[in-house]
């Protein structure tokens, strides 16, 4: 392990005492320790805590998780998407507001909250959707070399800036209840395989609903019957995802599965050593 630099007496961070002893500040007030390798740890962790803190907070129970291209533009070849993407969004925030409600007078938990990668493009759409429903959004940004910014239609507090891919991934995963899957490039491919994965697998003990929008678009790029053909994938894999091509379309299917598979009985948002978020719960052999 790298030896750690120890502060010089005139550090500022530094506090002489009386007898002239250097007192060091406490570990978590020291920012070069904070910012290396021996911290990383502390930093994936706070990438989890931080977020759940706000979730609990702001009574988020569940999301929808909207993605695809950032590059997806309101204007330009692709643009009915970004027009659709927003209209879903509105559509299931409408429907959202509808059934949140409050307990014993207390503030309402908030179910199927959308959620996007807090960029532009699709990410923006689905968040500008929602905020024009009047409901809350939440955006789970990425720092990336060419700055990628959070965009103007993410609730303020539940606007998140990840440094770790997989912790991004995670709290994707951790609340969803649905994906809508706009077309995209690498990462939307990325994180609809992942999803694909573990729902085929069963690792996971929740059902997730999986909605490919645009029928037309998916079937180029994936040639999923040649997967079948190859033997690689079972033909009740096709079973694990539908297709919409209307906003309308969409919100049939997420209405239809979600009020079948989870309008329960609400529960409050877990703490860490408590019950966690069955979509986070995972099978073991």
């Amino acid at each position: 392990m790298r030896k750690l630099t120890l502060l010089d007496p005139n550090e500022q961070n530094s506090t002489p005492s009386p007898n002239g002893s250097v007192r060091r500040p406490l570990a978590y007030r020291e920012e070069a320790f904070l910012q290396s390798p021996e911290s990383r740890p502390l930093r994936i962790l706070s990438e989890y805590l931080w977020p759940l803190a706000h979730f609990q907070e702001e009574k988020i129970q569940d999301t929808i998780v909207f993605f695809g291209s950032a590059r997806i533009e309101e204007t330009g070849p692709l643009c009915r998407y970004y027009e659709e993407a927003r209209e879903l969004a509105r559509l299931v925030t409408e429907w959202s507001l509808s059934i949140s409600h409050a307990a014993n007078g207390s503030e309402p938990h908030r179910r199927f909250v959308v959620c996007s990668g807090g960029g532009p493009g699709i990410m923006e759409a689905a968040n500008r959707g929602a905020c024009e429903a009047g409901g809350k959004s939440v955006g789970l940004n990425i720092g990336l070399p060419f700055e990628q910014r959070p965009n103007a239609y993410i609730t303020p507090e539940l606007s998140f800036e990840f440094h770790y891919f997989f912790m991004r991934k995670f709290w994707f995963a951790y609340l969803a209840r649905a994906l809508v899957v706009f077309p995209g490039g690498f990462g939307t491919l990325d994180e609809l395989m992942e999803i694909l994965t573990l729902a085929q697998t069963k690792k996971l003990e929740s059902k997730i609903l999986i909605v490919l929008y645009g029928s037309a678009f998916w079937n180029e790029v994936i040639n999923f019957q040649a997967l079948i053909n190859h033997g690689v994938i079972s033909e009740s894999d096709l079973n694990l995802f539908r297709f919409a091509n209307s906003p309308q379309e969409g919100m049939a299917i997420l209405t239809e599965g979600l009020t079948a598979y989870y309008l329960e009985p609400e529960k409050m948002l877990s703490y860490p050593s408590e019950e966690t978020p069955e979509i986070a719960r995972t099978r073991t052999p």
